[in-house]
């Protein structure tokens, strides 16, 4: 399981003698890092639900991982990828977020693809980079929802700890 370490611990027994026990500590939250492509319509999209995600459907659970600091070499930001789940939301095919992650710090345990869940949903629609409408912001909370799920998956698979977690 991505994330889940074990630790020994020192226990003491009824009887006063010190022995250890291994118990499995599950990461609490889950790396979400997303497209920070601003050519594209679509990882303006990425980056806004991961937002979303972040401040109202996930708060503190969902951790945003910060992709120039992560190909930049920020080991804080690498470390954090290689102990939690982490979400890569791309905003096409070019897959950067997912790629570095997987670069430095391991598998992604799950990858969105912005541009293939259009496709999904059939929208057809021109979008705005620069100037979002009524169409970007529904989508944005469509791609927030699916991120959404993800998480809760995790959650339901034991993968993220919540009764444990710290907030």
């Amino acid at each position: 399981m991505h994330g889940s370490k074990y630790r020994n611990l020192a226990v003491v027994t009824a009887e006063g003698r010190v022995t250890e026990m291994e118990m499995e500590v599950r990461p609490t939250k889950v790396g979400v890092i997303s497209c920070a492509g601003e050519a594209e319509p679509e990882g303006t999209i990425s980056r806004n639900a991961v937002r979303l995600v972040m401040d109202r459907y996930r708060p503190g659970i969902a951790v945003s991982l910060c992709l120039p600091l992560f190909v930049a070499g920020d080991e804080g930001e690498r470390g954090f990828a290689r102990k939690v789940p982490v979400i890569a939301v791309d905003g096409c095919e070019k897959a950067c977020a997912r790629f570095a992650t997987e670069k430095y710090s391991g598998e992604v345990e799950a990858w969105l693809d912005v541009r293939d869940l259009l496709r999904e949903w059939d929208v057809t629609g021109e979008l705005s980079r620069s100037h979002p409408g009524e169409l970007e912001a529904e989508l944005t909370e469509r791609v927030a929802a699916e991120i959404s799920k993800i998480i809760d998956r995790f959650i339901m698979e034991g993968k993220v700890d919540v009764e444990h977690g710290t907030g």
